[in-house]
């Protein structure tokens, strides 16, 4: 298995147990008076369960299994891949922060930070779909 494939997996391994706390927090919020903060997290828990677990997950195992793109670069390119992980993780980290501050505080002066990650997060995706084009054909 692939150096990154390991560090993707591994990631969306974390990132699936950040998303199940904020999913117990969230639901322990119906029954106890929980911070402000809680009610922010919604949107968290879903980029960090649909990012961070099933998108990554799915990133590393194609980055993996799918077919050899040349005996040169089997793998597409192995900067770019890298690129697509830290940009990706970079993103959502960012967004894990800025979403919350931004619904408790409105107009609070950080508002760009929430574009930053998702920017972030857009320019993995075009890079993961640049790098993997190549290896998707037939045997």
């Amino acid at each position: 298995m692939p150096v990154l494939t390991r560090w993707f997996i591994k990631a969306s391994l974390l990132f699936f147990v950040a998303a199940l706390l904020l999913g117990l927090g969230l639901a322990a919020n119906a029954f106890l008076d929980l911070p402000p903060v809680f009610l922010a997290l919604g949107p968290v828990y879903f980029h960090v369960f649909l990012v961070g677990w099933v998108t990554q997950l799915i990133f590393g195992v194609v980055f993996w299994m799918f077919p050899k793109q040349s005996f040169e670069r089997p793998r597409g390119s192995e900067r770019l891949a890298w690129a697509t992980f830290w940009l990706l993780n970079g993103g959502l980290i960012l967004r894990m922060v800025a979403e919350p501050y931004q619904a408790l505080n409105p107009g609070g002066g950080l508002d760009w930070l929430l574009a930053v990650s998702a920017l972030a997060q857009w320019a993995a995706g075009l890079i993961f779909v640049f790098n993997t084009w190549g290896r998707v054909k037939e045997r």
